[in-house]
């Protein structure tokens, strides 16, 4: 099985959001998780003055752009070119084009992988983001994403979650 890049599609203007939502559906449906990675609209903070007071604001990087990290193959490339509000591919003609490490780096984007020193059924801690200070036992390793799958307890309820593996410590 070949490597998996990352590719940028244009979409039209202010559909990136939705063009993420409907690749991400898309994956789940026709179970492409192991071929299609990861769907980002790569954003940032911006401070904006309004009104004389200023404010932190999220702002898209790139109006009009998707990065998705993936395996090229027809299978892939079918379902991104025919997600609705999706123009094409970066790249000349119809051959998507793979960024480079030096185009992924200003973007936050890195390629080296994490060890990790739990496995399938271990307990953990979560050690950043939303769930800090979670406990959690791992169903599922995702190699490929960075990250676990977790069960914690939301309401009384076992709830799965996904979380980065640098957000998360052996206990």
């Amino acid at each position: 099985m070949s490597e998996a890049s990352w590719y940028v599609v244009h979409t039209y203007s202010g559909y990136e959001n939705k063009v993420k939502a409907n690749i991400e559906k898309t994956i789940e449906n026709r179970h492409l998780e192991d071929q299609i990675l990861e769907v980002r609209v790569p954003m940032q903070d911006v401070v904006e003055l309004k009104d004389g007071a200023s404010r932190s604001v999220q702002k898209k990087m790139f109006p009009g752009y998707v990065l998705i990290n993936m395996i090229m193959n027809d299978d892939t490339w079918y379902v991104v070119r025919n997600t609705r509000g999706v123009t094409g591919f970066v790249g000349p003609g119809s051959k998507p084009v793979p960024l480079t490490e030096e185009e992924m780096r200003p973007l936050g984007i890195h390629s080296e992988s994490v060890q990790i020193d739990f496995a399938e059924g271990d307990s953990v801690v979560v050690i950043g983001g939303v769930w800090k200070d979670t406990v959690g036992v791992i169903q599922s390793i995702n190699d490929n994403k960075q990250s676990a799958t977790i069960n914690v307890d939301l309401f009384g309820r076992e709830t799965p979650v996904e979380i980065s593996f640098t957000e998360i410590k052996h206990m």
